[in-house]
């Protein structure tokens, strides 16, 4: 089972996405939500006696993105999101929040300390079930950028997501990361760390001509430092598909043309 078409990226991978001010990557991670549901209510309804397996589907690690927004872009897509959450496939954690001194889950006042307590109750969410085979869980790591840019040391971020990598592996779960690019050309040292980090880089930019009425932005994927030799097809920036939002998601084409991929 693959995800994220057109580009049909294998599961089980850590995929770091990247934007700019002008080509926001949150469709990114609103698509791949909903349509990870949509896969997982097939096949519990097509495989009943594995539906214990598959309880477990998302988890949604929140920094930027409202909790209206991820239920109202779902539902955009015939995703009932409140109900998966109540149901208890979804698990929202909201990262300030579990990284408050104090919380009973962190283990002190440092950053890297109160980080681990958003790290124990993923690890505990995705270790609820039966062991399920790649990609039946998703973890969604909305915006890794705004931690540094509210203060957590650089180190500790990084080391955050060296823990949320090992997690998600253990549990044989897709990893998504957001990172937002504030100088092109001049990769910050998170920015580095995540590449050698990720299997995929899947970067979006904005047009290169400016803005277009007909035409949101462009989308590249590259590999990252764990990538396969066999892997999936890369799309360099000179190949880069380019994408048109609407109000139901984004539509892929080749440049130079109008011609939908997906």
């Amino acid at each position: 089972m693959t995800f994220f078409p057109p580009f049909n990226l294998p599961q089980g991978i850590f995929l770091l996405i990247t934007d700019a001010l002008a080509s926001p990557a949150d469709f990114v991670l609103h698509r791949c939500l909903s349509a990870h549901l949509k896969e997982i209510s097939k096949t519990k309804s097509g495989v009943a006696v594995e539906a214990a397996a598959v309880s477990v589907a998302v988890a949604i690690l929140s920094v930027s993105e409202s909790m209206a927004r991820w239920k109202g872009v779902a539902g955009k897509s015939n995703v009932n999101l409140q109900s998966h959450i109540e149901g208890g496939s979804v698990e929202v954690i909201d990262v300030f929040e579990e990284a408050q001194p104090g919380n009973a889950n962190g283990g002190g006042n440092g950053d890297g300390e109160r980080l681990k307590g958003v790290i124990e109750r993923l690890r505990v969410f995705l270790a609820r079930g039966e062991p399920t085979s790649p990609g039946m869980k998703l973890v969604i790591l909305d915006d890794i950028s705004m931690l540094e840019w509210v203060g957590f040391d650089t180190t500790d971020v990084v080391r955050f997501v060296r823990a949320l990598r090992s997690v998600c592996t253990k549990a044989n779960a897709t990893l998504l990361v957001r990172h937002h690019i504030v100088t092109p050309g001049e990769p910050d040292e998170v920015f580095r760390h995540l590449l050698q980090l990720c299997t995929y880089h899947l970067e979006v930019l904005p047009l290169a001509s400016g803005r277009s009425g007909s035409v949101s932005g462009e989308v590249a994927l590259h590999p990252g430092f764990s990538a396969p030799k066999d892997g999936v097809k890369l799309i360099p920036r000179s190949a880069a598909l380019q994408y048109r939002l609407t109000d139901t998601g984004a539509e892929f084409f080749a440049k130079g043309t109008s011609e939908s991929v997906l």
